[in-house]
């Protein structure tokens, strides 16, 4: 997880092409990708769901609309995801074609781009816009939201239950081989094989990492890649009273029991709150304290270096945003990789984790004094920030992209 500093543009240009999962937490780090190297003067184009083509564009990169499916199982449909994949890489690789990329970058969550680089056989290289989600026996188990283990006691219980990890992560791997042998593609004998073993870009920051004895060297933390839509400003409550950003999920919650939890909880606390249900065109709650405003959509990065605390569901892209302006967070994490994030925020010490059961007034007014008043978590975040303020993530994981295809690919000057 060494952070290296980044190599000089390479001048004779290179084309990358970049297939993302169109939900927010991994399409936007695609593009925040994307753009980092069309800045420094490659050919970029980033297929991913049709509802951020005019954003995609907007960056100056080239669109590629992205076959649409699940990636995981859903009750009713008549294909399983890998079925899916192995049916969009049909339609993918006349893209690989007609685009004719250097190095393809597949989204972990991406199946069918590294499937349709093998069969292309275009180098391939992998984005992973959280944590690293491997196993590794002596870890909690990725995504329960458990703490590491401080013990040697605490790490010989985790690496009980490594045999069963195995097994799943080995029925994983089978399940892709599957999809790989339906087009034409050899077996890999190793597990989270959809992860390129050539280079993987861990757009994290390495503070979130915990430490592991068997990192890969082509595992390569770069910083958070961070991006988001325009949007025009948004005046917070009057005063200077500390300011609490009230930032939910922009996939889960649609009942905005978070929102709701929060102005409640905090309406009687010496703080102004600035809440968005991230939903736009939907009501906003009609019951609103006289210390807060709620919009139903906002920019992070204009709001967040204003705040003295985020209050979250844990989506990684919101945490990294925090962290970045050295800004405290309280993560009650809702589903998927949020649990895995708030307990890392409080593994690092630059936030709190607030368990789903306590997503309550109370729940979160306790939390927020503690994220205000310990001095030591905004310390730790401030950290971070002067981190991520001398290492930009996209400008890392363009120059190891950068280096990648330059060993890789043969140069077009040539």
């Amino acid at each position: 997880a060494e952070h290296r500093a980044p190599a000089r543009p390479d001048a004779t240009g290179r084309r990358f092409l970049i297939a993302a999962f169109g939900d927010p937490g991994h399409a936007f780090p695609a593009i925040a990708l994307g753009a980092a190297l069309h800045r420094r003067g490659h050919a970029v184009c980033v297929q991913t769901w049709k509802r951020w083509r005019a954003d995609v564009e907007r960056e100056g990169v080239q669109f590629a609309p992205a076959p649409e499916y699940s990636v995981f199982p859903v009750t009713g449909r008549d294909l399983t995801p890998y079925e899916a994949a192995v049916e969009a890489t049909r339609t993918t690789v006349p893209l690989l074609r007609d685009f004719d990329p250097d190095v393809v970058v597949a989204d972990i969550l991406t199946a069918v781009g590294g499937l349709a680089a093998g069969v292309e056989r275009r180098p391939f290289a992998t984005l992973i816009p959280h944590v690293l989600p491997t196993s590794e026996a002596g870890l909690p188990p990725y995504s329960i939201g458990a703490r590491l283990p401080r013990s040697a006691l605490g790490r010989r219980g985790w690496a009980l239950l490594q045999p069963l990890l195995r097994r799943g992560e080995e029925r994983g791997r089978d399940e892709l081989n599957g999809a790989r042998a339906r087009v034409g593609l050899a077996p890999l004998d190793y597990t989270h094989n959809g992860i390129s073993r050539d280079l993987a870009l861990v757009a994290t920051f390495p503070q979130l990492e915990y430490p592991r004895r068997d990192w890969h060297p082509a595992f390569k933390v770069t910083g958070p890649l961070l991006w988001e839509r325009p949007a025009e400003p948004v005046e917070a409550p009057g005063g200077d009273a500390p300011l609490v950003l009230v930032a939910p999920s922009t996939s889960q919650d649609p009942d905005g029991r978070m929102v709701a939890a929060a102005l409640d909880g905090l309406a009687r606390e010496p703080v102004r709150v600035l809440a968005t249900t991230n939903r736009p065109g939907q009501p906003l709650p009609e019951r609103v304290p006289a210390n807060a405003k709620v919009v139903d959509w906002l920019s992070y990065g204009a709001t967040m270096p204003r705040c003295a605390t985020v209050v979250c569901h844990a989506g990684h892209g919101t945490v990294a945003r925090a962290l970045s302006y050295g800004v405290p967070v309280v993560g009650a994490p809702a589903a998927g990789d949020m649990a895995e994030n708030a307990a890392r925020i409080a593994w690092a010490g630059c936030g709190v984790s607030l368990p789903r059961r306590m997503v309550t007034p109370r729940g979160i007014r306790l939390a927020v004094r503690r994220a205000l008043a310990d001095g030591a978590i905004r310390s730790r975040a401030g950290e971070l920030a002067a981190w991520a303020a001398a290492n930009d993530g996209g400008t890392t994981a363009a120059a190891e992209l950068e280096r990648f295809a330059a060993r890789v690919a043969p140069s077009r000057a040539s």
